[in-house]
């Protein structure tokens, strides 16, 4: 008999909201004001939510325990391979000396770093949202700007504050549709109404990213930079939202930032050149700086000061990143997951033969090899929402781990990583014991991923996470504000704006519908509102860290991250608020 969640286990609301945050206070508290090592931290946080689920909300012990399991496997794969693997190509670009040119490469478009951090922070990250999501971008990122010698401290900060605006779109709309699939509202109107909302922050993330580096002034200097990058990327994100839809929206306007501000900086540069205090002149620090991983792994090997490379040592050094590019874009197109997956699931009637399947949906000899499934025990259809709470929530949850091993995302990097390999003329035995090395050094951050979502599981299973959420919906006329905020909580929680959407989507209609709002509107500030709870959540800050070296400070990151993040949630509720009351006609459909 499947046990049935229930939301306010007390019969007390404030205090079964103050028990069901106790968790996230925990886990949060501890990194980032106590200043506990992440792994110690998470640990705390696991057993914080435990004793919360089966002590307050009665879940079964088995349940809980088999929920945290569940969790923390999904964290090994498929997020933490995809950090490893990042990484990995990141160590091996370092290891053949390659990174050296890449750096001086970024430094002949503009050594300023203000302009380097727009160019590999926003602009190549918002490509990479779009292609892969799931922390792809901010693991790739960060180490592209450790490696150019940023400080880890700011490497990973930006590249976190820069996953920002694109992760609505990100994994080729994945979000989006997945809203869209939960609620039953029309996809293309809740990308139209994402893209009536987020390019208004694509303009103002460069500008704060710069602003946290160096102030009023610094953004004054770069300002015309920040326009073309923020402006381009958002007049993209607009149009083709609005007019395409949400697949291909990241893609197409990181594509275009990184090409308009490139373009640009042939004939414009800042007047005064920015760089970190410490460094003597932007190209010789940056020339000097070693990433905390090349120091590990054979930074010896890099090419020793060079002032200049030919066109064809700078095109050979990006290599690797356009086969990981051109990588990260076939394993998101869903036609080539299928493929990989041995096709699509067995048709259910008669009507619908394998002949009127196209070829990428047709079983081929990877069907039941590729994908292993296990149904996870005391758990699988053994936990009930409340559908009195829940409307249209009453069947029991499914729980099925599933082993894509060739169309996870982590896969399409590792076969970048062989193929960038086989480029850089890496030895085989050295390839091997490179991974070995990453691994050895990854291993905490691995195991901390996995019990940050072993914590948003348990939340999940428990009911924990909609007592926070029906804890919003009481605030009447501001719900609107609210909403986006739901939404920044759900990714603080789940690590994942898709998972978000999953969770609150269709609460979020239901509530609309009740206080008669919009729910188009109310249901796409679910997700922009939950792409700035992206730089809080332990997940993302986890891999920041690992990518930048910097595993034990994960505290100062989520320190450097947690009010930008509450600012911009806070501006997103107001928008909100306003193109509910003020502005409704900028809703599709009104």
């Amino acid at each position: 008999m499947p046990w049935t969640q229930v939301y306010n286990p007390t019969n007390i609301e404030w205090l079964s909201t103050l028990l069901a945050a106790a968790p996230i206070v925990v886990l949060l508290g501890t990194l980032g004001l106590l200043g506990w090592s992440a792994p110690r931290a998470a640990a705390a946080g696991l057993a914080t939510a435990l004793a919360v689920a089966i002590g307050v909300y009665g879940m079964p012990t088995g349940a809980a325990l088999a929920s945290a399991g569940f969790g923390a496997a999904f964290g090994l794969f498929p997020i933490g391979w995809i950090v490893l693997m990042a990484v990995f190509l990141y160590v091996l670009t370092v290891e053949t000396g390659e990174f050296e040119k890449i750096k001086h490469s970024v430094m002949a478009l503009s050594p300023d770093r203000r302009v380097q951090a727009m160019l590999i922070a926003f602009s190549f990250g918002a490509f990479m949202e779009g292609a892969a999501g799931f922390g792809t971008p901010v693991a790739i990122s960060a180490a592209l700007m450790i490696g150019a010698g940023f400080p880890p401290l700011y490497a990973s900060g930006l590249a976190l504050i820069a996953n920002t605006a694109p992760v609505a779109f990100g994994a080729l709309g994945t979000p989006i549709l997945t809203l869209a699939k939960v609620t039953g509202l029309s996809e293309m109107q809740l990308s139209a109404m994402a893209g009536r909302q987020l390019p208004l922050f694509s303009l103002i993330v460069p500008g704060w990213m710069v602003w946290v580096m160096a102030g009023w002034r610094g953004v004054r200097g770069v300002w015309p930079a920040i326009l073309v990058s923020g402006g381009t990327f958002g007049v993209l994100q607009f149009a083709i939202s609005n007019f395409v839809g949400p697949t291909l929206v990241d893609i197409a306007a990181g594509l275009g930032s990184l090409v308009a501000l490139a373009l640009m900086l042939r004939v414009w540069q800042p007047r005064e050149l920015w760089h970190f205090d410490g460094e003597t002149d932007v190209e010789g620090a940056a020339t000097s700086a070693k990433p905390p991983l090349g120091r590990e792994f054979g930074a010896e090997r890099q090419a020793a000061g060079r002032a200049n490379y030919s066109r064809a040592e700078i095109a050979s050094a990006w290599t690797p990143w356009v086969i990981l590019s051109l990588c990260v874009f076939a394993w998101g197109l869903p036609q080539f997951r299928t493929f990989l997956n041995g096709g699509a699931p067995p048709v259910a009637t008669a009507a619908d033969s394998a002949a009127e399947q196209a070829w990428w949906e047709r079983p081929n000899v990877l069907a039941g090899r590729s994908v292993l499934a296990w149904q996870v025990p005391y758990l699988h259809q053994q936990i009930r929402p409340d559908a009195n709470i829940l409307e249209g929530e009453s069947q029991p949850k499914l729980a099925e781990f599933k082993l894509n091993s060739l169309s996870a995302t982590g896969t399409g990097i590792l076969v970048a990583a062989v193929l960038s390999a086989c480029w850089m003329r890496v030895p085989p035995r050295r390839f091997v014991s490179l991974f070995f090395e990453t691994v050895h050094r990854l291993r905490w951050s691995l195991f901390t991923i996995s019990a940050m979502m072993a914590i948003a599981y348990l939340t999940q299973y428990s009911g924990s996470d909609v007592t926070l959420g029906l804890a919003f919906t009481r605030t009447g006329v501001l719900y609107p504000f609210f909403a986006a905020m739901l939404g920044w909580l759900g990714v603080a929680l789940t690590g994942s704006d898709t998972s978000s959407n999953a969770l609150f989507g269709n609460l979020q209609r239901i509530t609309a519908e009740r206080l008669g709002l919009n729910p188009i509107l109310i249901a796409t500030a679910n997700s922009t509102g939950g792409v700035m709870g992206k730089m809080i959540d332990a997940q993302s800050i986890v891999v920041a860290s690992a990518a930048t070296g910097q595993q034990g400070n994960e505290g100062q990151i989520l320190r450097f991250v947690f009010w930008p993040s509450v600012t911009l949630a806070a501006l997103m509720g107001l928008l909100t608020l306003i193109q509910a009351y003020w502005l409704p006609w900028m809703i599709p459909g009104e």
